[in-house]
């Protein structure tokens, strides 16, 4: 006996079970799981994946994206602690591991996560060994570079957030002091990730108008206007929320300009920090 999807249904050709073009994020916490509908939203995949080791919660959050499906165009959205649900995925995200602690430091963070990337990673590889990686977690430049060391991927298959979230932040800073949308307000954080990162003054513009032709004491010790203290934040609540945090730049790191993104074929990132004590075998 035929049941209803038969009798309502006819499949012209073959089923392709293979997705076109699939979507894995790892972890589903705050940021993996805006990641997912940022994905769902811009429809970005035919297919999302969710993986997590909360089975309870990894299965909540998948209803509730399944549940919105009638206002989105992506075909199936599928979760399991298994990584087996990840097969043939085109791009991984991996959101996974804890925040830095209050009085944690970024070298203690770094070997836990990497503890938990010799787990995430081979996984990853096993199921989908042409995918891409795209590295969120903390601390993100180094870890982006444990991914690609430890995948075995080309270098230019394994990325990282880089200091996306610092450009942003200072573009908004930028508008909000101006009275200016940040789509209007350019400007780069370059370098690693965190207190590290060096805000670029010579590069901020307002629609192509750079800031240090009205004002050429920008973020120099003579501004009356105190710009500098713009120009230093970093992510680090414990909470789980953005702190900005105010400190002087030197003036002779403000204009340092240096060619980054989060890609794992700058492994200089890693400058910062003794690497040798991260324990990669």
């Amino acid at each position: 006996m035929a049941i209803l999807k038969d009798q309502l249904t006819q499949n012209l050709l073959k089923e392709d079970h293979i997705p076109q073009n699939k979507i894995t994020v790892v972890e589903v916490g705050a940021v993996g799981l805006a990641c997912a509908i940022s994905i769902l939203m811009k429809d970005l995949a035919g297919e999302l994946a969710l993986v997590d080791v909360m089975e309870d919660k990894l299965k909540g959050e998948m209803m509730d994206l399944q549940h919105g499906s009638l206002f989105l165009r992506t075909l199936k959205i599928v979760s399991c602690k298994d990584y087996n649900v990840t097969a043939n995925s085109k791009l991984v995200i991996i959101t996974a591991g804890p925040r830095q602690q209050e009085g944690e430091s970024c070298l203690n963070l770094a070997q836990h996560n990497v503890n938990i990337f010799k787990f995430i990673i081979p996984n990853i590889v096993k199921y989908s060994p042409n995918c891409k990686l795209l590295v969120v977690s903390s601390p993100v430049d180094i870890l982006t570079y444990v991914a690609w060391k430890i995948s075995g991927f080309p270098k230019t298959h394994v990325f990282g957030s880089g200091c996306n979230l610092d450009s942003a932040r200072f573009r908004y800073l930028m508008g909000e002091r101006l009275g200016v949308h940040p789509l209007s307000c350019h400007g780069w954080v370059l370098g690693e990730h965190g207190d590290a990162s060096v805000p670029v003054r010579s590069g901020g513009n307002v629609a192509g108008v750079s800031l240090k032709n009205p004002h050429p004491d920008l973020a120099t010790d003579a501004d009356k206007e105190q710009w500098k203290e713009e120009c230093r934040y970093t992510l680090g609540d414990p909470k789980g929320a953005a702190v900005l945090k105010f400190s002087n730049v030197p003036h002779h790191c403000l204009d340092y300009k240096i060619l980054v993104g989060g890609c794992a074929c700058y492994p200089y990132y890693l400058t910062c920090y003794s690497s040798s004590n991260i324990k990669m075998t």
